[in-house]
C-alpha cells in the first residue's frame, strides 16, 4: 500500500509545484533576498533545541521547496534534503544557488533513499509540517531516523496536530466533523493547490494520505529507539482553545530496551 501512495504522491507533487511556489514566495532570487534577511523566522520553532548550527549536518526529510533546509544553511549548517518532487528540487536548487549557499538534494521515495547508507550520520534530522500523513507505516520512517542519527543525534518533528483532524472545517461550528481515530487511507488535494488560482486546480492530481493519533506517533518514535524529550503543542490562531500543530524533540539512544510485552 506504500508504494500505491508514493506513487500517487509523486505524481500529485510534479504537477505545477514550481508554478505554485513562484506564485507563494515569488522567483527564486526574490525568495533568496527575502532569506538573507528572515531565515531566523523560518525556524523559529526549532532552532532552541538545535544550538549552533556551524558545521553540524542536518537531514530534512521531506524538504518540499526547501526554505528550511536553506536557512539552515545560511547559519552554517551542512543540509540534506531527501524529498520525492523534482519540481520542488528544482525550485530550492534555484534559490539556494541565488541565495549563495550549497544543500545537497535528493529527489527519491524517504523510504527508498537510494545507497542510503552513504550518507552517513547526521547530528540532526528535521521533519516539518505535513508530513507523517504520506506513510502507511510510521516505524518505517522513524528507522530511517533512527538509522540516520549518529550518536547523540537528534530528531526534530513539527506537524499538524492530529486532534485538529477531529476539528477539521468546523470553526464556529459546535460539534466536529472530523474522526481523531479514522485510520483509513484518504484521497485529498495536494497542499499547494489552494496557492493555484481556482481554474487550475482541477488539473492537479491527488494525494493519498493517512491519519494518526498522537499515541501512534509517540509510541513509534519510541519503538524506533530515540528517547523523546518534549512534546510541544502550538496554540491553534484560528481558535485558541485547541492546538494545530505540535513540536516533538527526541534525542538517539544507543542502549537496547526490554521488550514492551516480555
Amino acid at each position: 500500500m506504500q508504494k500505491q501512495l508514493s506513487t500517487a504522491n509523486k505524481m500529485a507533487w510534479e504537477t505545477k509545484a514550481y508554478q505554485a511556489w513562484v506564485r507563494n514566495y515569488g522567483t527564486p532570487e526574490e525568495l533568496a533576498e527575502e532569506l538573507k534577511l528572515e531565515h531566523k523566522h523560518h525556524l523559529r520553532y526549532w532552532l532552541k533545541y538545535m544550538g549552533d548550527l556551524a558545521g553540524k549536518r542536518v537531514l530534512n526529510l521531506l524538504g518540499s521547496h526547501g526554505r528550511k533546509a536553506i536557512s539552515l544553511a545560511l547559519l552554517g549548517a551542512e543540509v540534506t534534503v531527501v524529498d520525492i518532487s523534482e519540481e520542488n528540487r528544482l525550485y530550492a536548487m534555484q534559490v539556494a544557488a541565488a541565495t549563495g549557499v550549497m544543500i545537497n538534494y535528493i529527489c527519491s521515495d524517504a523510504l527508498d533513499i537510494p545507497n542510503e547508507e552513504k550518507l552517513g550520520q547526521f547530528d540532526i534530522v528535521l521533519m516539518e509540517f505535513g508530513v507523517l500523513h504520506y506513510f502507511t507505516d510510521l516505524h518505517a520512517i522513524f528507522n530511517v531516523v533512527h538509522r540516520r542519527l549518529g550518536s547523540m543525534g537528534r530528531f526534530i518533528l513539527t506537524d499538524f496536530h492530529p486532534f485538529a483532524r477531529a476539528w477539521l472545517n468546523t470553526y464556529n461550528l459546535p460539534e466536529p466533523t472530523g474522526n481523531y481515530f479514522d485510520d483509513r487511507i484518504k484521497e485529498g488535494q495536494v497542499a499547494f493547490a489552494k496557492l493555484l488560482p481556482e481554474e487550475e486546480r482541477s488539473e492537479l492530481s491527488k494525494v493519498l494520505v493517512r491519519g494518526w493519533t498522537v499515541g501512534e506517533i509517540i509510541t513509534a518514535i519510541s519503538a524506533s529507539g530515540l528517547c523523546i524529550r518534549t512534546f510541544e503543542e502550538l496554540i491553534s490562531k484560528a481558535d485558541p482553545r485547541f492546538p494545530e500543530f505540535y513540536t516533538l524533540v527526541a534525542d538517539r539512544l544507543d542502549v537496547e530496551l526490554f521488550p514492551l510485552y516480555p
